[in-house]
């Protein structure tokens, strides 16, 4: 018997579900409505996000060992929906020392 040829229907749909909004929509918002993002060296920190309104610094972000830019702009667009949603803002810079109990 002879095969028939199965016909390529393309990739097949994913079953995780959707975000409800684009990519980097909280990034998008922040900009749109007179807010900005820094993106760049800070020394000593090799690479540093920043996000931030008119009143409030939203988030601080370093870039980690092996991140891509694209997953530290996802990071970075979380911790601005974090800010509006809960007002924890996020400061990976100024990160205090740990603190020495005394003997």
């Amino acid at each position: 018997m002879e095969r028939r040829k199965r016909l390529q229907r393309g990739t097949a749909p994913s079953r995780v579900a959707a975000r409800d909004q684009p990519p980097l929509a909280n990034i998008a918002a922040l900009i749109d409505n007179g807010g900005q993002i820094t993106l760049g060296a800070l020394r000593p920190i090799a690479c540093a996000a920043i996000a931030n309104d008119e009143e409030n610094c939203l988030a601080m972000l370093q870039r980690k060992s092996g991140e891509t830019l694209q997953q530290l702009l996802e990071r970075l667009d979380t911790a601005i929906e974090l800010a509006w949603t809960t007002g924890q803002f996020t400061d990976e810079i100024n990160v205090r020392p740990p603190r020495i109990k005394p003997r």
